[in-house]
């Protein structure tokens, strides 16, 4: 289950879990969790569970350049929500969805967790900027360097080799 972290994924704002990834995880086809979705439609309500466009799913694909992610099909995949996920276990209703999905909760607690704890890192970080003004440049040198690690920079690394 080390693997469940690599099957979240941000969409919308939201963490989600793909309806494929899921149906994989839980040892079902994929059509079968979408009909047992479908069968309880109305629990699941927009923010447990949502369709990508097929722009999103051409994304998500081209970002893992792998074709055939997710199998040859005609719709674009379904994203479920924590709350999502955990509806979808109880619409499942087998030992393997249960003990998946505790696994599955365990992870999105760990990630929130971490989520949180590098919005605390960068707050305290800020806060140590504003109060030391002895030796301000290394403390704002030293800072510079753990924001780098909390938020990589979008800029594009500079290519090694030989200039033209």
């Amino acid at each position: 289950m080390a693997q469940v972290e690599q099957r979240i994924f941000l969409l919308h704002g939201q963490a989600v879990m793909l309806s494929h990834d899921l149906a994989l995880m839980y040892g079902v086809e994929t059509r079968a969790s979408i009909q047992a979705v479908k069968r309880n439609i109305s629990r699941f309500p927009a923010d447990f569970m949502f369709q990508l466009t097929r722009e999103e799913h051409q994304n998500l694909k081209s970002q893992f350049v792998i074709s055939s992610w997710g199998g040859a099909r005609r719709a674009a995949p379904y994203a479920f929500t924590e709350l999502g996920v955990a509806m979808l276990s109880s619409v499942l209703k087998s030992e393997m969805a249960i003990q998946v999905n505790i696994e599955i909760m365990r992870a999105f607690i760990r990630m929130k967790k971490a989520l949180i704890a590098d919005k605390e890192l960068a707050r305290r970080m800020k806060v140590v900027e504003k109060t030391v003004t002895i030796h301000g440049q290394r403390v704002k040198v030293l800072s510079d360097i753990v924001r780098g690690i909390i938020e990589p920079s979008a800029k594009p690394k500079r290519k090694i080799g030989f200039r033209k």
